[in-house]
């Protein structure tokens, strides 16, 4: 089977976070079963998810994790111009379908690959780890990762295959969702003297969470490595009030944190945090029984460094040429396997320009780079 052929059965599964991603799973497991590659599951807490472990070769320490998270975002509200869920081919040297560059060409690289990496003799492994719910939090690997660092032994390099146009990417940043709720005191809008507006407070503090990028670029805290050179903080949904003529009693916003791996979150969210505690306490004033709330969404991403990255690097620099490494603002379960002292990079097929949106693709090219990259591999780790 060719990735193109794999990467049609992979698309036919609609694995929106929001759903179950057991059946690829299962059809995954199959394949392995049927070439005699040992694998693990690792399910979420309600069983209606997985992740996926497999190794292929010799259960001995070294090797490399080929990592990939098999969720989509959802499709609704974008105007797609075929089956999202159906690999389509227009003959303009791309591959249409949800997930096609996020990131199941990746993962189709992989599995197509299988069948010659079991005739070879590999002196370390090749794993394949694939996780569920990356696209709302990365929130299903870190299970996975605890897993393959109690059971097994230690692999020398990890390579998340997130699109990069197969160009290894050595950092990200960090990423935080919140919500804050502002509660205040409703009363008639002729009123004013007489309630606290929570939509109004909470309008101060969102302009605050903006300010504070400028803050950080005052102080010198950028990274050139990075489009967007300074940690952002964005505010990307706000709710409140019942009519236009009460001052509403309360307003949430949901908002992000995306830090560079040099900042901190809790450094960022304590400037967030204090500026929240003198409006309550303006707000208490008038109205004891105000209050502003921020709980977290998800747990924070970890950034992936700079660091401790020359090995794997080096790999990808001999499988692929020398090409220049690279930082994106997007995060990834990179910082998570890092954060476990294992060496990574991101490099995979496709275009993050091309992710999350209608009519997503995959250029044949880059699909076929990827399989490459995949023979390649087998190729470096054999024994010599």
């Amino acid at each position: 089977m060719t990735a193109a052929e794999m990467l049609d059965r992979l698309v036919g599964f609609p694995t929106v976070s929001r759903d179950s991603n057991l059946e690829l799973i299962a059809f995954v497991e199959a394949l392995l079963d049927e070439h005699d590659v040992p694998h693990w599951r690792v399910e979420s807490d309600d069983g209606r998810k997985a992740n996926l472990l497999a190794r292929i070769g010799p259960d001995v320490a070294g090797g490399v994790v080929l990592s990939g998270h098999t969720d989509v975002v959802p499709v609704e509200g974008q105007p797609w111009s075929s089956d999202p869920f159906t690999l389509t081919d227009k003959g303009d040297g791309r591959l249409y379908g949800r997930g096609t560059c996020d990131m199941k060409g990746f993962i189709a690289c992989a599995l197509a690959e299988l069948p010659r990496w079991v005739t070879l003799e590999l002196e370390t492994p090749i794993w394949l780890a694939l996780s569920y719910d990356e696209e709302v939090g990365c929130i299903g690997a870190p299970r996975m990762i605890e897993r393959l660092m109690a059971e097994h032994p230690r692999p020398a390099a990890v390579i998340v295959g997130e699109p990069t146009l197969m160009h290894p990417v050595v950092a990200h940043k960090g990423a935080t969702n919140l919500r804050t709720t502002v509660t205040g005191r409703a009363s008639h809008s002729s009123q004013v003297n007489q309630g606290v507006s929570a939509i109004h407070v909470a309008a101060r503090l969102v302009t605050y969470i903006e300010e504070v990028m400028a803050e950080l670029r005052a102080e010198g805290r950028v990274d050139e490595a990075f489009n967007v050179v300074h940690s952002s903080l964005h505010v990307g949904r706000i709710q409140g009030g019942t009519a236009i003529n009460i001052m509403a009693r309360e307003c949430t916003f949901e908002w992000e944190i995306r830090h560079l791996p040099s900042d901190h979150f809790e450094d960022l969210i304590g400037r967030v945090d204090a500026r929240a505690e003198a409006l309550e306490a303006e707000m208490r004033r008038r109205a004891p029984e105000a209050s502003i709330v921020t709980e977290p969404l998800n747990q924070t991403v970890p950034a992936l460094a700079d660091d401790n990255n020359a090995e794997v690097l080096a790999l990808c620099h001999d499988l692929l040429g020398e090409r220049p490494a690279g930082a994106v603002a997007y995060a990834t379960e990179a910082g998570q396997f890092q954060r476990q002292g294992l060496p990574t990079v991101i490099c995979g097929p496709g275009s993050i320009g091309q992710a999350h949106q209608p009519d997503e693709y995959i250029e044949h090219e880059q699909l076929e780079a990827g399989a490459r990259f995949m023979a390649a591999l087998g190729e470096r780790l054999q024994r010599k």
